[in-house]
């Protein structure tokens, strides 16, 4: 094993969660032992790892994070309240502290002895773990996405979950025989990602938002199509979006409420339009893939779309075993050579591994409020 220091660390702090048959779910520090390499494994240094929306479904199991306390003992943790349907929906992790974090950044800081680990020392690297957030992490350098020299952790951080999501979006539309697509949080990170990626490939995007401000700030990045989910017109609004997109695929992160089955109304309106009347409805496809739950209650859907549409769920790991590890590394390298510029993210706040237990900090990344997004930084 190769080292860039001499005094390396044999344990680290690290964060995990743990439900409880009380109903509650405990997100706390502990210590564990980094362990030794094996040849093709390195050891990262983390300095940043974002929460994104999946995390915290590991962070806080779907619990109520409005009721967050302090929980006393040798190591700062927090305790959120877990209704009985959430906690029915959770024995399978009752009573295990489960790893936390999907994707970091940071620097490796020792290699095992192979010619691939050995390229990684001393480079900063994005990569994806599930059990991110730690002081130090030891990774295969599969794991492992090298970033260029000069690179900040801090950008390399985000560098799987939002961008490979966007661009297996991209993918799938093109794949599935689409020419434009729908996106339902285009004000998020993540959206602000897909709007640079169709900006630059020359794909139609409709994007969707729930505030005018959100609005304003994807026009000033060139967005051509913008909808406010607010407004009285969001029907009619939509449906001319569509008419001048052709956007018969959406990918839709609230979920719960109505929004998919208007948005297979709406494709339906204007496909109707190029198309004899037929009791059965337009033969276009109309495709809604639901990738995330913002809205947590039903999905509710009124058939008005006739009868050519599919309403399913869209994961990103299954995507990417689809197109396969040539598939994969070519996005994963466009990740890397972009990783400023179209894939650069933005965070609203910068947390240590005590902020992110404090109970006043958690009520607020809980919320996932646009423009809020948080990213830990664990050396900090």
């Amino acid at each position: 094993m190769s080292d860039t220091t001499t005094d390396l660390p044999t344990s680290c702090l690290e964060l995990r969660s743990t439900v409880t048959d009380d109903g509650t779910v405990t997100l706390g520090l502990r210590s564990s032992d980094i362990g030794e390499l094996g040849d093709d494994q390195v050891l990262v240094r983390v300095e940043a790892a974002p929460i994104n929306p999946s995390d915290l479904g590991m962070l806080f199991a779907g619990g109520d994070v409005s009721t967050a306390a302090a929980v006393d003992g040798d190591l700062p943790a927090v305790a959120v309240s877990l209704s009985p349907a959430v906690l029915a929906g959770s024995a399978g992790r009752l009573g295990k502290p489960m790893p936390t974090g999907n994707e970091g950044g940071g620097t490796v800081v020792a290699a095992g002895s192979s010619d691939a680990a050995q390229a990684l020392m001393g480079k900063v690297v994005g990569f994806l773990s599930g059990n991110a957030y730690a002081e130090y992490r030891v990774l295969h350098v599969a794991q492992c996405l090298v970033m260029g020299d000069g690179t900040d952790p801090a950008d390399a951080a985000a560098a799987f979950v939002n961008p490979l999501t966007a661009l297996g979006m991209v993918e799938t539309m093109r794949a599935e025989g689409h020419t434009a697509l729908i996106h339902t949080v285009g004000a998020s990170n993540l959206g602000l990602m897909l709007n640079r990626i169709c900006i630059i490939d020359g794909v139609d995007l409709v994007n969707i938002v729930r505030k005018p401000e959100h609005v304003a700030l994807l026009n000033d990045m060139g967005a051509a199509h913008v909808v406010d989910s607010s407004a009285e017109t969001f029907v009619d609004d939509l449906t001319e979006a569509l008419r001048a997109t052709g956007a018969t695929i959406a990918f839709d992160a609230i979920g719960g409420g109505e929004l998919a089955g208007t948005l297979l109304m709406c494709m339906e309106r204007v496909a109707s339009e190029a198309n004899e009347f037929s009791r059965y409805g337009s033969d276009t496809h109309k495709q809604v893939y639901i990738y995330g739950g913002l809205d947590r209650g039903a999905t509710t859907i009124t058939r008005n779309f006739g009868m050519s549409w599919g309403l399913g769920g869209w994961l990103l790991t299954p995507f990417l075993g689809k197109i396969g590890q040539e598939g994969a590394d070519r996005l994963r390298q466009r990740v890397a050579d972009e990783i400023t510029t179209t894939f650069a993210s933005s965070y609203g706040m910068r947390l240590s591994f005590t902020d992110v237990v404090d109970p006043a900090m958690v009520k607020r990344y809980g919320l996932m409020a646009t423009g809020d997004k948080a990213l830990i930084t664990p050396q900090a």
